[in-house]
């Protein structure tokens, strides 16, 4: 390999890491921001919907209700996460104007949707691991598949990361940079099979919930720990895999274009 291809090479992998440790530093830093919310909704949600409204409700799916729904909710804390981590840094750096100094680096432009999207995973799995810790205080874990749930909560993490980043891209003011979570993603959210198995629903409203991919996403993690699933769990990472892809084309091609960014 060339001096020259060594030296792209060491400025590409020096940049992604330097994107990659702010990121992190930006997470711990306001920890009380980042990780405690998550930890203090997933107990209330167990002590309301898991003790009180459980105890009603009975079994799941053959499980325990406060086991069917621990899946659900560190699922539906990696996806908040995940995007609400990417959208805000990548917009404060363009309301800050400290995006200008990464867009004239040396850089190539997937180097910083990588570098972004990392943090969005590094969070998503932090706070993964800290309601799973809740989780424990209030139910017991089974474990099926230690490889599906790594999997799926990586693949799940990297698809908001990137929906984050163009949502950022595309958003010009604060309001824009929460509309998509209000009006799009918590909906899918609750709708997604988080709270409840969707065998549970007249058939229409079946057909028209395997449209929602976080469906597909939570039902997949569920199976990893409790051996059961609502879809296909192959079709689930098939849609996961196609997300991350698409979705990483069309952030790399805004970015390539200037799109927000150059406004």
């Amino acid at each position: 390999m060339s001096t020259e291809a060594l030296s792209a090479n060491s400025i590409r992998m020096t940049g992604l890491r330097t994107i990659v440790i702010r990121e992190y530093g930006r997470i711990v830093r306001i920890w009380a921001q980042t990780l405690v919310p998550s930890a203090v909704t997933a107990t209330l949600y167990f002590v309301i919907f898991g003790s009180l409204i459980g105890r009603r409700i009975g079994d799941m799916g053959g499980f325990d209700y406060r086991a069917y729904l621990a899946p659900g909710l560190i699922m539906m804390s990696v996806i908040t996460n995940s995007y609400g981590n990417v959208v805000s840094s990548f917009f404060g750096a363009k309301f800050g104007k400290h995006i200008e100094e990464l867009l004239v680096s040396p850089l190539p432009n997937w180097i910083i949707v990588v570098g972004y999207v990392c943090g969005g995973l590094i969070r998503g799995m932090l706070v993964g691991l800290v309601v799973t810790i809740v989780a424990l205080l209030f139910t017991h874990l089974h474990v099926h598949h230690v490889g599906i749930i790594l999997a799926a909560v990586f693949l799940t993490s990297a698809v908001f990361a990137l929906a984050g980043f163009i949502n950022a891209v595309y958003a010009k003011n604060f309001d824009q940079i929460n509309w998509i979570p209000a009006f799009v993603l918590t909906p899918l959210t609750y709708f997604g099979g988080v709270f409840y198995s969707v065998s549970l629903l007249p058939d229409w409203a079946q057909h028209i919930s395997m449209a929602n991919p976080i469906l597909h996403m939570v039902n997949a993690f569920r199976y990893g720990f409790l051996g059961t699933s609502d879809v296909s769990v192959t079709r689930a990472f098939i849609i996961m895999g196609a997300c991350v892809v698409v979705l990483f084309f069309w952030a790399l091609q805004l970015l390539n274009r200037g799109t927000g960014t150059r406004d």
